[in-house]
């Protein structure tokens, strides 16, 4: 009889785990542009996954007898190069699959970096409250009175344009928005009884932290977190733009948007085509992260 309980328990355990993902499947049914920005980020993740096997050229490849070929589709424009060439005849297409490669890990690594810095601020600050939080707090209002931007161009012309360095500089800036929502949702749990009892039992503080009370508030980081990948896409697409992000040897949509504005009125496709990818992927997360904030809203979660 003991050994039939045994082996039920993990059927009930699993049972919750079921239902939410049942609830999620629900909800992205009724969120359905949320839906086809899950297609189209899994597409050009795939793509950006497989570059060097799909991309039909060389994007360094530089071929000035092709130079500012149109879309195939206009007059000029040959199935060679779907999307034209560039003033050096580099292939539009394969220059926009590889830079998603560097737009996608620019996104994740950099709010990576602000996730863990800022949860970890936001831990301390709220748990231990009093002069340290007062501190930490400190430093986040010092950080939101320069413009974000203005702090990116400043950093990057000081330490150089470089792939490490947009990642860090984008990283260590925005960790404010986790650092400040942990505080908050720690103040609420805090006092909690399982919080009580973990410290009664003599766990230790990292235990405490990030194993009782972190759980406990992953909702609104993960929807931070989806709105963060889009803001720093756009943040190193800008940079990029003004020449203080990734070296131009390296593509990027900003750069590719760089060079097509000077031949705006000739080869509109230059500009065109990476601003349309930049757009795109923006709006697919962005429409995602709007559709995990309702789902994690109980107020909006069982509606029909």
């Amino acid at each position: 009889m003991v050994r039939q309980e045994a082996l039920a328990l993990p059927d009930e355990e699993s049972a919750p785990a079921f239902s939410a993902r049942m609830g999620l499947a629900r909800s992205l049914r009724r969120y359905k542009t949320a839906f086809l920005g899950l297609i189209f980020l899994g597409v050009l993740l795939l793509m950006a996954l497989t570059a060097p096997l799909i991309a039909p050229h060389d994007p360094h490849k530089i071929d000035v007898a092709k130079r500012l070929w149109p879309a195939y589709w206009t007059p000029g424009g040959i199935r060679a190069h779907p999307l034209g060439t560039d003033s050096l005849g580099r292939d539009i297409l394969s220059r926009l699959i590889y830079g998603a490669r560097v737009s996608i890990m620019v996104g994740v690594v950099s709010v990576a970096i602000s996730g863990v810095v800022g949860i970890t601020l936001g831990l301390v600050a709220g748990f231990f409250g009093g002069k340290l939080d007062d501190f930490i707090m400190g430093l986040a209002e010092i950080q939101l009175a320069f413009p974000f931007i203005l702090l990116a161009i400043t950093v990057m012309a000081v330490v150089g344009p470089g792939l490490f360095n947009v990642i860090t500089v984008l990283g260590i800036s925005r960790w404010v928005a986790y650092g400040r929502v942990v505080r908050g949702q720690v103040l609420t749990v805090r006092e909690k009884e399982f919080v009580e009892a973990a410290r009664a039992l003599g766990y230790p503080l990292h235990r405490v932290l990030f194993f009782q009370i972190l759980p406990n508030i992953t909702s609104p980081l993960i929807v931070i977190a989806t709105f963060a990948v889009a803001g720093n896409i756009i943040s190193e697409s800008s940079l990029s733009f003004l020449g203080l992000g990734v070296p131009t040897s390296t593509v990027t949509w900003g750069s590719m948007l760089a060079e097509g504005r000077e031949y705006l009125r000739v080869a509109w496709w230059l500009a065109a085509f990476p601003g349309l990818a930049i757009m795109l992927t923006v709006l697919s997360i962005n429409l995602i992260g709007d559709w995990l904030r309702d789902y994690f809203d109980p107020r909006l979660r069982d509606q029909p």
